[in-house]
């Protein structure tokens, strides 16, 4: 009897394992071809630099980057040019925060405004700004505050800046390790913002006319965002953000 019950067994065994393998052979045979590796070259275009944040490129291939410290940098023709093209004044470059984000108007071109997310000192603690100046090929002149006050610290302090299909500026911003404020609906610390371009709440944000909320808000509950894109097609934006030390999510 168990011969008999070791040979039944084998048998059921080998259908199995055969089994697997010829499913295995027809899965692998109905796979397409892998693509092609993609093939990059890799160029140093400048060295020397200080916690490059935000990177971002003109209409006419002027390529425009923050230094965590205060500078905004530009590269002309391939090549950095020499001089800072803009320190920003105010900035408390402290642990992770500084100037931080930057983007171009939609119509950069025509108006040339460029905006700027940095941390700065106000009543002894740490906040964010975001100011527009307009760039005038040399350096930025005409700052104007597009909105202050969001809560800041050595870190997590975020701030990716874009702005999106609809032509409206949308603003990371981060937790300040303190994580109840993501949550509270009045406070700026955690969220999504979306502005107009001037600094004024758009009529349909979700919290608009709501007691108690601050109009400005887009999404809440974020750790400390600092990644930020829209998906050509559908407008979905996607976000990248920092967890615990390892747990990164999108």
């Amino acid at each position: 009897m168990l011969k008999l019950k070791s040979f039944f067994t084998q048998i059921i065994f080998s259908s199995l394992f055969f089994g697997n393998v010829a499913c295995a052979d027809s899965v692998e045979s109905s796979l397409p071809a892998p693509a092609e590796t993609p093939k990059f070259r890799v160029e140093t275009v400048a060295t020397n630099l200080e916690v490059v944040w935000s990177i971002v490129f003109a209409p006419d291939g002027r390529m425009f980057f923050t230094e965590r410290p205060g500078r905004v940098r530009v590269v002309e023709n391939g090549k950095l040019r020499a001089a800072t093209f803009f320190t920003v004044p105010d900035v408390e470059p402290s642990g992770e925060s500084g100037l931080m984000g930057m983007t171009l108007h939609p119509q950069f071109a025509e108006n040339h405004f460029v905006y700027l997310a940095y941390a700065y000192r106000e009543n002894g603690d740490q906040r964010v700004r975001v100011a527009r100046y307009r760039e005038t090929g040399e350096t930025l002149i005409e700052a104007k505050t597009i909105i202050e006050g969001i809560p800041a610290a050595r870190y997590h302090s975020g701030t990716r800046l874009k702005f999106g299909p609809d032509a409206k500026l949308y603003i990371t911003t981060g937790d300040a390790t303190k994580q109840s404020q993501a949550q509270k609906l009045d406070n700026l610390g955690g969220k999504t913002l979306r502005l107009n371009d001037n600094g004024t709440v758009p009529a349909d944000n979700p919290f608009v006319g709501q007691k108690g909320a601050r109009p400005e808000i887009w999404t809440f509950g974020h750790r400390n965002a600092q990644g930020m894109d829209f998906q050509p097609e559908t407008g979905l934006m996607f976000q990248t953000e920092h967890g615990p030390s390892i747990i990164d999510g999108v």
